[in-house]
């Protein structure tokens, strides 16, 4: 098989963010990748999620690629004018609840950086469950 027909190593990812029920639209995230777990990072792409938290533009990986690092910029989103009307509607229940509150930044986790190992010719999709003070991932399909 020709490297021309054989099947590139991709990453796709979305975000959801828990705490409104809804994709986090407007993330910026940067792709790196390396060659071995010693390896230096490379800068691979860059992308921002879309109205369905989507990021669809992520480019193919390239060959001999071992990891890959996902770094979402969550502090903007969070502190977004859009982000901060859709937390009123959370206020209330967080009050009640005693909820820690954002100091400073706005974000208690300004950024989420994600390392996987990757393997040829197979495609990984990993979606980010976000909410203000925790976050999961995990290998979707």
């Amino acid at each position: 098989m020709s490297s021309e027909t054989a099947a590139r190593t991709s990453v796709s990812t979305h975000i959801l963010d828990t705490s409104v029920g809804r994709p986090a639209e407007g993330v910026a995230l940067t792709l790196s990748v390396r060659s071995g777990s010693d390896g230096a990072w490379a800068a691979h792409g860059a992308s921002t999620t879309d109205a369905d938290g989507r990021c669809k533009d992520l480019p193919a990986l390239p060959e001999g690629t071992t990891h890959v690092r996902l770094d979402f910029a969550v502090e903007e989103y969070f502190v977004s004018n859009q982000h901060r009307a859709d937390r009123k509607a959370t206020q209330q229940a967080e009050e009640q609840q005693d909820a820690p509150r954002v100091r400073d930044s706005g974000a208690f986790f300004p950024e989420v950086a994600i390392t996987f190992a990757v393997m040829p010719g197979e495609h990984y999709h990993v979606p980010l469950l976000l909410n203000p003070f925790g976050y999961s991932v995990y290998r979707g399909s």
